[in-house]
């Protein structure tokens, strides 16, 4: 397990463009096996510029934040809240995915922590949801770890390349974090 003090998440910035589309072709399909593919738009040359235009937009109107996990630097992972919701709610999802290469040591563990700190703390967010696919064991202890419980079971509720799955609905609450 890597240093927690090694990993970091940031803002995604204008300046990670580059580095972003590397990451993102080098894990394509590693990503697609638990993923919908992204648009190859995405993978052309603006398409990544586009998308880094489009979440900071999100952050700026407060409908979604985007990070990058850093390791000693390295770019390893994404990390995000979207579908923020204010008005009586105060939430947003969790989503997050890290390079295949990176898998295993620890780092969506300390990604999660960080992030649930922006999020109930800069961000004033009471209740974060997340889910996750019961064939990803992993994931689904990175959440329980993180103080997440799981409060449902959905059947069938997405598909990808033909095959439907079902996905483990999670939460946690600001009062119950940092969890023991």
């Amino acid at each position: 397990m890597p240093a927690n003090d090694l990993i970091s998440i940031a803002p995604v910035a204008a300046s990670d463009q580059d580095e972003l589309l590397a990451f993102e072709l080098h894990n394509r399909r590693f990503f697609e096996t638990w993923v919908n593919p992204r648009p190859p738009s995405y993978y052309a040359p603006d398409g990544v510029s586009k998308a880094i235009r489009a979440a900071q937009l999100d952050a700026e109107q407060d409908r979604a934040y985007q990070y990058l996990v850093r390791e000693a630097g390295l770019l390893v992972g994404r990390i995000n809240l979207s579908q923020v919701l204010r008005l009586g709610y105060q939430s947003a999802s969790l989503g997050y995915r890290i390079g295949q290469d990176h898998n295993g040591r620890g780092i969506a563990q300390a990604a999660v922590k960080l992030a649930l700190a922006e999020a109930f703390g800069r961000h004033g967010l009471w209740r974060i949801e997340a889910t996750c696919r019961p064939e990803n064991p992993a994931s689904q202890r990175v959440l329980q770890v993180s103080g997440f419980q799981q409060f449902g079971h959905a059947r069938r509720c997405f598909q990808l390349n033909g095959q439907w799955f079902d996905l483990l609905h999670f939460e946690t609450h600001a009062d119950a974090w940092p969890p023991m």
